[in-house]
């Protein structure tokens, strides 16, 4: 009898991206602003580049969050990534703390 060796977990190189949550105001979407950096051509000075996605959210983060997203299929007209994980939470600013007593 031949023996069958264990599946191999699908190792995937989808592109990968660390940012913040600059909106969470729609329902499972979030927009994420990630910075890089990039030497300009001729003054060769490093310039800080940011970048917006939309991404699917199932993991529910908000404003201020910092996540890690996945580049996946096109799941709407502008969403072509998801949330992975949620790396870090929000630290509750002032004028948010105000705002939540008032209501």
């Amino acid at each position: 009898m031949e023996q069958q060796q264990p599946a191999k977990a699908a190792t995937s190189h989808r592109n990968e991206q660390v940012g913040i949550v600059v909106s969470a105001k729609m329902t499972k979407s979030v927009v994420v602003a990630v910075e890089r950096m990039v030497q300009h051509a001729v003054y060769r000075k490093t310039i800080k580049r940011t970048s917006t996605f939309m991404a699917h959210d199932e993991k529910g983060a908000k404003k201020g969050d910092t996540v890690r997203i996945v580049e996946t299929r096109p799941l709407s007209k502008l969403k072509r990534w998801r949330v992975e994980e949620i790396v870090s939470r929000a630290t509750l600013r002032e004028d948010d703390a105000v705002a939540s007593e008032k209501v």
